[in-house]
């Protein structure tokens, strides 16, 4: 049973006990990411991300890395548009050892000149490398055009430009001031014992609270623009955004429905229609993103240079006959199948389970479970299925394009 527990000082542990594994995973979930920075801060959120590996009063990053893989285990981190997390994976017998380098790492990363030099090359390096990826830049470019001119549109790396001015200074700054106790859940899951759960709060309840909340609080308004990026590339690569329905609203039940109809499986209408039955794109495939005031419902596909105007037909095609003709009963019964068994199948790692119940309860307030998310999903009717679909498909889409 997931249980949490909030320290006097703000800091939530959500814990969530599989006896019958032999692993436990560890996530530290901060509530900031590239929606909180300035503008001349953009990348701020990730680049302290990758600092945190940089080695600490008592390790270097070498350390880091060479204490981890001694006891097998496996540690890494990402950023998003609202959260970082820093996460572990070892077995069960390494889980304290795991703990006191993720706390260390938390706590005492120092952020030095040398160091901070060094990261910002790595960073134009994977600046770069996203460039040379039309496939990925397509959807850093989607949301530009669905969020111009807005924190929640620019690119989580940031740019070259505002990389190249983070000094020890300004990264340690935004950490201090960012990385607060009541933005921070510690999520648990895997074979450890109570004791665990203790020595957490211990590592955690001398984390100081303030008082002030200097994030970034932006709202996110989508707006149906469209971009188009020049790029020596084989293939034409585009992406259709619809405004979708942010993580809090009930609207995300029939939107994982209709998301798995369309374009989420190897059975969607847009993979049989485009792939296998015009020979159009060898990758096309849709998903949505919920956040906590926005949602995106995204259909990306790669096509040859001079078929573009045939995909995109092919593309609205689809989502036009969704609109006027929804879904049949036996495939409303099949969508709710298949995603019950992707939900329970992916349930079964102690590390996505870490992950569903660190990120449900910083963006929701609370741990949701398998059980109660299958249970509404078995309940999706008829009724909320179209109306979310006339709510969602029916409005102007943004686009990106990247293509020669």
């Amino acid at each position: 049973m997931v249980k949490t527990h909030t320290l006097s000082n703000g800091v939530r542990i959500v814990s969530d006990p599989m006896p019958f594994t032999r692993s436990v995973s560890i996530g530290i979930w901060i509530h900031v990411g590239s929606r909180h920075e300035p503008s001349h801060l953009s990348g701020m959120a990730h680049f302290v991300e990758h600092m945190l590996f940089k080695g600490t009063a008592s390790r270097s990053a070498r350390d880091i890395a060479e204490q981890f893989d001694r006891i097998g285990g496996q540690i890494n981190a990402f950023t998003t548009k609202e959260y970082t997390c820093l996460h572990a994976k070892v077995i069960d017998t390494h889980a304290n050892q795991a703990l006191e380098i993720l706390a260390d790492m938390f706590f005492h990363s120092q952020f030095l000149t040398a160091d901070i030099e060094k990261e910002k090359q790595i960073i134009y390096e994977e600046i770069k490398m996203y460039e040379d990826t039309p496939d990925e830049l397509v959807h850093d470019l989607l949301m530009e055009a669905a969020y111009p001119e807005q924190a929640f549109g620019r690119s989580i790396l940031g740019s070259e430009q505002t990389v190249s001015t983070f000094t020890a200074k300004t990264v340690s700054e935004f950490q201090r001031n960012t990385y607060q106790p009541q933005r921070v859940v510690i999520s648990v899951a895997g074979h450890y014992s109570p004791e665990f759960i203790t020595e957490i709060g211990e590592s955690f309840s001398s984390f100081p609270s303030m008082e002030s909340d200097i994030c970034l609080h932006e709202e996110a308004i989508f707006t149906p623009k469209q971009i188009n990026r020049q790029k020596e590339t084989e293939q034409t690569h585009v992406c259709f955004g619809f405004e979708a329905v942010s993580s809090q609203s009930e609207a995300i039940y029939p939107l994982a429905i209709v998301n798995n109809l369309l374009g989420g499986s190897m059975s969607s209408r847009l993979f049989q229609h485009i792939r296998e039955d015009r020979g159009l794109a060898y990758s096309v495939y849709s998903y949505f993103s919920t956040y906590e005031d926005q949602g995106l419902f995204t259909i990306y596909a790669g096509v040859a240079n001079d078929q573009l105007d045939e995909l995109k037909e092919a593309i609205e095609y689809n989502v036009r006959q969704l609109v006027l003709h929804g879904i049949t009963l036996d495939e409303l019964a099949a969508q709710k199948e298949q995603l019950k068994g992707h939900i329970l199948l992916s349930s079964e790692g102690t590390d996505s389970r870490m992950e569903q119940n660190g990120k449900n309860e910083l963006l929701l307030g609370q741990p949701q479970t398998v059980e109660s998310f299958i249970s509404r999903l078995e309940a999706v009717t008829f009724d909320e299925l179209h109306r979310f679909v006339e709510q969602c498909l029916t409005k102007e889409p943004a686009i990106a394009i990247v293509s020669p």
